[in-house]
């Protein structure tokens, strides 16, 4: 995912109730927004993963499903990249989930990264029958078929939770060596299963200055995998709003987070964005405040500032 000074922008879309800045986004509002993101130039596309949010016998907020939005979306743009940040691994019986991604990938013409992870809200697991018991077992075991199918083609895995004995990939899809998985990771045992074995890194909403112990981390892990430190992609969420000025004492690296958000003009967003790269991230997903259309076509300037000063 790389484009000027080596940075790509993506941005979230919406896709749970409430989540267009209060209002439930349908299809046709999360078509129109990826299309503005393409047509301002963003890089990339990016939906989560849930089936809803809260209490499911109190307050409930629902969610659509993120794999048929992409799919649709997929066939409604031409150039952006599409990802999952991130599907839960118990979620999906993973060497589906493997055969899902190569269609997907088919369908987009090569343009998605299958982002996954462990899974972590808990009242959407017991509502809807997810096990959540020794989730981070069965993500292991599901990240090990689903790598093995995307790049060898097929997967014989005699795990406890998750097994696979002669799960193919065939066809193959436009990028026959596979299509890159990433891997959302911040503890220990996470951060190992990605050095092992993941083509990208997301660390998550952070600012700056919170991400650079996360990718020293990542840096140890890698070295005891016997990998170099530019062997994966790297990616962090950050938090923008429109229309909300600076203020002088604004810190760039502490900016990016829910309860401080980058802002300000065109420029300084840009710059905001650009300190992402100075810790060796190669993509940034932008979470925008206010979530609509209107926001999505403000961000133009802010690209084409970020580009400018990328190349100037």
């Amino acid at each position: 995912m790389t484009t000027a000074g080596s940075l790509s922008l993506g941005l979230n879309l919406p896709y749970a109730e409430g989540s267009m800045d209060g209002a439930t986004p349908r299809w046709s509002d999360v078509r129109a927004m990826a299309q503005a993101a393409e047509d301002v130039g963003f890089d990339a596309v990016w939906l989560s993963d849930h089936v809803g949010f809260g209490d499911p016998n109190g307050s409930w907020s629902g969610a659509w499903e993120c794999w048929t939005l992409l799919a649709a979306i997929a066939a409604s743009t031409t150039r952006l990249r599409l990802g999952t940040y991130v599907l839960a691994m118990p979620y999906r019986n993973p060497a589906l989930l493997a055969k899902m991604a190569e269609t997907l990938d088919e369908v987009s013409g090569g343009r998605v990264i299958l982002g996954v992870g462990a899974g972590w809200n808990r009242p959407e697991f017991d509502a809807f029958g997810f096990p959540w018991d020794h989730r981070f077992d069965r993500f292991e075991e599901g990240l090990r078929i689903v790598t093995a199918m995307l790049r060898q083609g097929r997967a014989d895995v005699p795990g406890v939770l998750e097994r696979a004995a002669g799960a193919m990939v065939t066809p193959r899809g436009p990028r026959p060596e596979g299509l890159p998985v990433m891997v959302g990771a911040a503890g220990p045992r996470m951060l190992r299963l990605t050095a092992e074995l993941a083509d990208e890194w997301n660390a998550g909403m952070r600012t700056p200055e919170a991400l650079r112990e996360m990718t020293l981390a990542l840096d140890a892990a890698l070295a005891a995998a016997g990998r170099e430190p530019n062997s994966i992609g790297r990616s962090a969420e950050a938090m923008v709003v429109i229309g909300e000025a600076a203020l002088a004492d604004d810190d760039p690296d502490q900016r990016g987070s829910w309860d401080a958000p980058i802002r300000g003009t065109s420029t300084q967003i840009a710059a905001g964005l650009r300190r992402y790269a100075a810790l060796g991230m190669n993509h940034v997903q932008v979470q925008l405040r206010p979530n609509r259309l209107e926001s999505v076509q403000a961000m133009r300037s802010v690209i084409e500032e970020f580009r400018a000063a990328a190349n100037g």
